[in-house]
């Protein structure tokens, strides 16, 4: 049986890259290759048999170094409908917790003879260091508070899905932006695709220096509403939130009366807008349920476009080895 291929178009058959630590690294004909292969890998996934044998006789490791649910399931059934063979690894029950550094964790899994490798990891810049020092293929699953290239990219081609094109398009990142890995590979993957981009949230959870990205940065909910055409809705992330001695809100109720996405608030605005979420969703603090179960919410699609979007990647990146 032949492996299937997606289509490409001439000269544009390889990504740019030998890795995908972040969006940094990617050019614009880089996204368009990923997004249009995950569109064709969406079809296949939405057909009887989504099962197709493009990386076969291949095996990558999933390297999570921190919790996580979404991401780890939407990349581990991308590599098994490719006919990857995969290997799950947790530090949670390995032998880091005996003392083990991470190049001698990655060195013995590829000793096993491991072809690519997915790494989630809570310190900025791992997965480039891992791709530095080791003779394989790393793809960044999210790395502290750096950049999460996989979320930008699903993001990105789920707006190109609503919108038809994101090039002059008013994007809003609304919440958490400074423990965000999302909102900065969001905002690197939107510029590049020609989208304007504001940040908004409280000061506190702003960034200082984030406007010498390029971004708009508000500090009003309302009126970046009326000002968008997408709002991506951010998670709180209290996990990461304790590192200082004063909160950075009083209250979730007050950070949601002040921040969150209502229906009420929706229903004030005099247009339509497309609502996002990276999720795990804090109902009723960024987002009510109304709101997020709403017509105007493209969530659902989020999660099944990972998977086609990571597909893509993996496939591309394979087929550069």
């Amino acid at each position: 049986m032949q492996c299937y291929a997606p289509e490409q178009k001439a000269g544009m058959n390889h990504l740019s890259v030998r890795h995908l630590t972040g969006i940094r690294g990617l050019n614009l004909s880089d996204v368009e290759l990923i997004f249009q292969a995950a569109k064709e890998f969406k079809e296949v996934i939405n057909r009887p048999i989504k099962k197709v044998p493009s990386l076969r006789d291949l095996t990558i490791a999933n390297l999570f170094f921190e919790n996580s649910t979404r991401t780890r399931l939407s990349f581990e059934l991308a590599e098994k409908r490719l006919s990857a063979d995969v290997v799950n690894f947790s530090s949670a029950s390995s032998s880091v917790k005996k003392g083990e550094t991470l190049v001698d964790t990655v060195n013995n899994i590829l000793a096993m003879k491991v072809d690519l490798v997915v790494m989630r990891h809570p310190h900025p810049g791992a997965p480039q260091f891992l791709a530095n020092k080791v003779d394989t293929i790393v793809v960044n699953a999210g790395d502290g508070t750096h950049e999460h290239p996989t979320q930008a990219l699903l993001d990105a081609f789920s707006m190109t899905e609503r919108l038809g094109d994101v090039r002059g398009k008013k994007i809003a990142i609304v919440g958490d932006i400074r423990h965000s890995r999302v909102a900065i590979s969001n905002i690197l993957c939107l510029q590049l695709l020609g989208a304007h981009v504001r940040v908004c949230g409280p000061k506190t959870l702003i960034p200082k220096h984030i406007g010498t990205m390029g971004v708009e940065v508000s500090h009003d909910l309302d009126d970046t509403l009326a000002w968008c055409d997408v709002a991506n809705m951010l998670r709180i992330q209290l996990e990461r939130q304790d590192d200082s001695s004063v909160p950075y809100f009083p209250t979730l109720r007050e950070y949601a009366s002040g921040f969150g996405l209502d229906r009420a608030r929706l229903d004030r605005l005099n247009k339509e807008i497309t609502i996002m979420h990276p999720g795990p969703i804090n109902r009723g603090v960024e987002i009510t349920s109304a709101v997020a179960d709403s017509k105007h919410a493209i969530i659902l699609d989020q999660v099944e476009n990972g998977v086609a979007v990571r597909m893509a990647v993996l496939y591309l990146l394979a087929s550069n080895k």
